[in-house]
């Protein structure tokens, strides 16, 4: 970790390498996520399908500080686990994933679930998050003195190439 953390600047964010999961320091959150990992893979309706942590980091913000949209690539699930945040600084937004969702939008009385184009998650200390890797989401600047910490990871299944990308259909003749 970078012991220089208290003096980010305004509008300021650190990130490590993507090896938090290797470091015994970090064993029992690791056994944590895979844990619930498990439980989303089982709420999905997913076989019995290893799965590993392909990477896993912390990012550190400061007020102002913003994470633009992205997404995970080469990854099941993603997720994030927030060891401290503040009012402010509490909330993820999840983008549609859709571009055609954007082609025809028309006017809307009142924003609802069914008409709305992201959803913005309310989070606190100690919230574990888990979403599929594909979807786009983005961190709203923070208007918080306190930093918000945060440790994010991504997911995919073991051996994947070798177990699982093979085609579910077979020709006919």
């Amino acid at each position: 970790m970078n012991p220089r953390l208290g003096e980010l600047e305004p509008g300021g964010r650190w990130q490590s390498d993507h090896q938090l999961h290797t470091l015994d320091a970090f064993r029992e959150l690791t056994s944590c996520i895979l844990h619930s990992a498990r439980t989303v893979l089982g709420f999905l309706k997913v076989g019995d399908a290893p799965i590993e942590l392909t990477g896993c980091w912390p990012n550190v913000t400061t007020r102002g500080a913003i994470h633009a949209m992205h997404s995970h690539p080469n990854n099941y699930l993603s997720g994030v686990y927030y060891v401290q945040t503040g009012p402010g600084a509490d909330t993820i937004n999840f983008h549609d994933p859709r571009p055609q969702a954007g082609v025809v939008r028309p006017p809307v009385t009142e924003l609802t679930s069914h008409n709305a184009d992201q959803v913005v998650m309310n989070v606190a200390t100690g919230t574990l998050l888990m979403f599929p890797s594909y979807v786009p989401h983005s961190v709203p600047a923070s208007e918080c003195d306190e930093q918000r910490i945060s440790i994010s990871f991504n997911l995919m299944f073991l051996s994947f190439a070798e177990v699982m990308s093979k085609p579910m259909w077979t020709g006919s003749r």
